[in-house]
């Protein structure tokens, strides 16, 4: 690990004007460390020589002035250190979020959620030390040794030759149990990341575990990484301990050569007292912020640790098939219209990194205004994928896909979506109120608007019958609803979004056969007059769109116009798949 990753100044601006103001209060904490010691060298000597009470008075007035000075630079240090690892911290977080959005869903499918979210919290928290212990010490390792040294050559030239010969000793020690303490430190932070990640798992999947029998083998699990962690922590603190005895015992017998070549020379008569006493106090301030640095970097790492993942997610770059606008590509100042251009697909091919086999290959059609067009074919054969693209999720390996002449990825996102309106199969809620969860797409939208919504999906029955109605929290993910009572919040969303476009990946799927069926009657009223891509295994379902598009192992098998529908029992789907396992 470096002292200081310059990474830091580049994600988090606040770092410059923390460090400006580190060195400043350690210039300052070092003048106040060699006064100190001159004040109390010449009051202990003049104590000596019987020097009068009011001279004596006058030096004790100045040394408590420049210790409570020391006092003020300390607290001063620590305020500003926790100060700018908080904004640090924030804007950290802030730069994470903004990765991940900017990443896309394609790639968060392939990475570890509790992970992540063990980084974001915990990880980062752990930079409180590393601002406000370890680089002050650093500054003060880098600042007082060579003053000191200075002063004490000023005084005694031999002095200061020891201690320059035995300085070195500390930071050598110091990076070669640094080297191992790192190894130790990252084997635990991955322990830590594994057990959030782990644990997170089992309370999602916990009613899977109990119907599975299952619970008490994966509470074991977590036992066993707990303990591992455990071990992993405790040898990293052993190593912490036994660093600083090393540390403590290479600055002591250091400052034991300096004591025992003054004392004498003192006894010879070839030094005078002030001289020795000077040496003598300023000797240990030499190895003191070496010893600390070394300590305080150890109680640094974990968070330094965690900062350093951080940063390499930062330093991502999306693979092909999974970004949004590829980097470096112009964005046109011209709008797309959905109620009037038309969404062309050229010989696209979208292939996810890591998969031998492309999730589309060649697929070439057209989305018309006004057109609704089914999408059906077994699982897997690239039905959501064809969603992602649309929803940009996804870019295309190979092909372009064009809304009305212009390439899609030269459009601004925020404008593009901002013409979308989707409901999956498992509509995600927000740990928030009702009128909220429908508003997410327009979030300035008024309480009226928001209740013709949620009327137009038959949500609005059962929102009056909850306690506070629309102001009503959904708890964590929607838990507190049933999955009809999701899908209709996700409905509202559509019809408050009224855009011209609208997705559907199979949003009747995993419902009973009634609710299946009043959720497609609200979905009918939802699909007048808009353009529609919807996914669906449901034959009933596609016989009522105006072209049925068949997808099989992400290659178009046949577009074709379907007879008129005969069956009269739409949203009986077969379960089907979400947009992360269809691919």
């Amino acid at each position: 690990m470096r002292p200081f990753d310059p990474r830091l100044v580049r994600y988090a601006g606040v770092v410059r004007g923390y460090l400006a103001s580190t060195i400043l209060l350690g210039l300052v904490a070092t003048g106040l460390i060699l006064a100190q010691a001159g004040l109390l060298a010449d009051l202990l000597a003049d104590a000596i020589r019987g020097t009068g009470a009011h001279a004596l008075a006058s030096l004790l007035t100045a040394l408590a002035v420049v210790l409570l000075a020391r006092a003020a630079v300390t607290y001063g240090t620590e305020v500003t250190a926790l100060r700018a690892a908080a904004r640090v911290k924030s804007q950290l977080r802030r730069a994470l979020t903004a990765q991940v959005v900017r990443l896309g869903p394609s790639w968060l499918s392939g990475q570890r959620p509790g992970e992540m979210a063990t980084l974001s919290t915990k990880g980062l928290d752990a930079l409180d030390p590393y601002f406000a212990r370890y680089l002050p010490q650093l500054v003060l390792a880098c600042v007082v040794p060579v003053a000191v040294l200075v002063r004490v050559a000023l005084a005694d030239w031999i002095s200061a030759l020891v201690i320059a010969l035995t300085l070195p000793l500390i930071p050598v020690f110091a990076v070669l149990i640094g080297l191992h303490t790192k190894a130790q430190t990252d084997r635990q932070w991955r322990l830590l990341a594994q057990l959030g990640g782990h644990f997170l798992d089992v309370v999602e999947g916990l009613t899977t575990l109990r119907v599975f029998g299952r619970s008490r083998a994966q509470a074991e699990v977590i036992g066993e990484v707990t303990d591992q962690h455990r071990r992993a922590t405790m040898a990293t603190l052993r190593v912490a301990f036994l660093s600083a005895l090393v540390l403590e015992l290479a600055a002591t017998i250091a400052t034991a050569l300096v004591a025992v070549e003054v004392g004498l020379r003192l006894l010879a008569g070839h030094m005078d007292y002030r001289t020795a006493l000077l040496v003598l106090i300023l000797t240990p301030e030499a190895y003191l912020p070496l010893r600390n640095v070394g300590a305080q970097f150890h109680a640094s790492m974990e968070g330094a640790t965690a900062a350093s993942q951080v940063f390499e997610l930062l330093e991502t770059q999306p693979d092909a098939g999974v970004r949004g606008v590829a980097p470096g590509r112009a964005v046109s100042k011209r709008t797309a219209d959905l109620h009037r251009d038309v969404v062309r697909l050229r010989d696209v091919t979208l292939r996810y990194p890591g998969r031998d086999e492309a999730a589309l290959a060649g697929v070439s059609m057209s989305i018309g205004p006004g057109e609704q067009i089914a999408v059906t074919g077994p699982s897997g054969s690239g039905k959501s994928s064809l969603l992602a693209l649309v929803l940009r999720f996804a870019e295309p390996t190979a092909g372009a896909i064009e809304v009305g002449g212009l390439p899609l990825g030269q459009i601004p996102a925020a404008q593009w979506r901002g013409q979308l309106a989707w409901v999956p199969q498992h509509p995600h809620l927000f740990a928030a109120s009702i009128a909220e969860n429908i508003a997410l797409g327009r979030p300035g939208a008024s309480q009226a608007d928001i209740e013709r919504a949620a009327r137009l999906a038959g949500a609005s029955e059962f929102i009056a019958d909850l306690p506070r109605r629309y102001d009503t929290a959904v708890g964590e993910r929607g838990q507190r609803l049933s999955s009809g009572q999701r899908q209709r919040l996700a409905l509202a969303r559509a019809f408050l979004m009224d855009a011209p476009l609208l997705l559907l990946d199979e949003p009747t799927a995993h419902l009973d056969p009634f609710s299946a069926h009043e959720l497609q009657t609200a979905l009918a009223t939802l699909m007048a007059d808009r353009t529609v891509l919807q996914v669906t295994h449901d034959p009933a379902v596609a016989g009522s769109c105006d072209r049925v598009i068949r997808l099989d192992r992400g290659r178009l098998a046949e577009q074709i116009a379907p007879p008129p529908a005969t069956a009269a029992v739409p949203g009986l789907a077969a379960a089907g798949s979400g947009l992360a396992d269809t691919r």
